[in-house]
């Protein structure tokens, strides 16, 4: 059997276009596609970020945003807290250290969680 590799984030939301604008700003990348209900951002290592309509996506939706969480590793994670907190994102956890390493959480527009964290390498 193949084993599959992720390649596709799809965060279901309320304002596709809002939540782009939100994205484009935090991540520095524009999208690739855009319309009403739906905006794709493609970053360098071929993974894409979908924001579809929570009203239009089939089936239904019936999960509420903050159950899972994207993260991003980042080795300086207190110089992008503090590029997100002048940008004005929500934080929900300010940086501090954990299981995961270094690490703060955010929050986009619809409440999904946005995690930047990084492990150092144990020798």
């Amino acid at each position: 059997m193949t084993i599959l590799s992720p390649n596709f984030i799809t965060l279901f939301v309320s304002d596709p276009l809002a939540s782009g604008t939100f994205y484009a700003g935090l991540l520095g990348l524009q999208p690739v596609k855009q319309s009403p209900t739906f905006v794709m951002f493609a970053f360098p290592n071929e993974i894409c970020l979908g924001l579809w309509s929570n009203k239009t996506a089939q089936p239904k939706v019936t999960a509420p945003a903050g159950g899972s969480e994207i993260a991003f590793t980042e080795k300086n994670v207190d110089a992008v807290y503090a590029h997100w907190k002048k940008l004005g994102v929500t934080i929900a956890q300010e940086p501090t250290n954990n299981e995961a390493g270094r690490t703060f959480v955010a929050l986009d527009p619809d409440g999904h969680r946005i995690r930047v964290f990084w492990q150092e390498k144990e020798n």
